[in-house]
């Protein structure tokens, strides 16, 4: 899909990875609509992008959700692409120790919100006759790790939801993927739930060291995936 001119709704348009990939598809000329709950970082953010929407949006509440779409349409006239990117970490503890009360939040924003966007958005695509969803997973959900099972799940259940969805909807052309980030430089840590842990993915002194990738690094994968509509990409 070429994404100059295309109306594209961002979540988690604030900070880090949705900050990053707002910035780069309007630099190619694409209309973004920012979507996120704090209202003043996206709003100074809409005043920098040109043809750009700030919408306060927390997309865990589906009246919220409703509002964004309906307010997009009424400015754009359409949605050509969703990128979900609005998501949260939650500190490692092993699945004996977990906190179910944090791990139902982090569930509702990685997996239930992600849905409920796709929900609201998938009658204005088969509508309009196409359309793009990209979920942003993580390589966690490719691994079995201790202590970080209540995340990486949280993002295996979006792998399957999304690539599931990506069958069910392709008669429509509407276009489903999923994008798997490594350790990114963000403030995911920082914004993470439950006690702060020391995590070592890699206990060899001898191992190279640890590759940390940058939003931007991230940002442009997605738009990598916009024109080649893959399945899913690794960062």
């Amino acid at each position: 899909m070429d994404i100059k001119g295309k109306v594209v709704i961002v979540t988690g348009a604030s900070q880090g990875i949705g900050l990053a990939t707002a910035k780069l598809l309007s630099e190619k000329g694409a209309k973004i609509v920012l979507a996120a709950r704090s209202e003043d970082l996206i709003k100074n953010l809409e005043n920098e992008l040109p043809d750009s929407y700030a919408i306060k949006t927390d997309v865990t509440k589906e009246e919220d959700v409703k509002n964004l779409v309906r307010k997009t349409i009424e400015r754009f006239g359409r949605i050509d692409i969703l990128i979900n990117v609005a998501g949260q970490g939650i500190h490692g503890l092993s699945v004996e120790k977990t906190n179910i009360e944090e791990y139902r939040k982090v569930m509702d924003l990685n997996v239930f919100s992600v849905v409920r966007m796709m929900q609201e958005v998938i009658p204005h695509m088969r509508k309009q006759g196409e359309g793009m969803i990209i979920n942003i997973s993580s390589m966690l959900s490719k691994m079995y790790i201790p202590n970080i099972s209540q995340y990486s799940s949280t993002k295996y259940a979006l792998n399957s939801i999304s690539l599931t969805a990506r069958q069910e909807l392709a008669k429509d052309k509407i276009i489903v993927s999923i994008v798997l980030p490594k350790m990114t430089k963000t403030n995911f840590m920082k914004n993470s739930l439950g006690p702060v842990t020391h995590w070592e993915p890699n206990q060899n002194p001898n191992a190279p060291p640890l590759q940390v990738d940058t939003a931007e690094k991230v940002a442009n994968k997605i738009l990598e995936v916009i024109k080649t509509e893959e399945a899913e990409a690794i960062v």
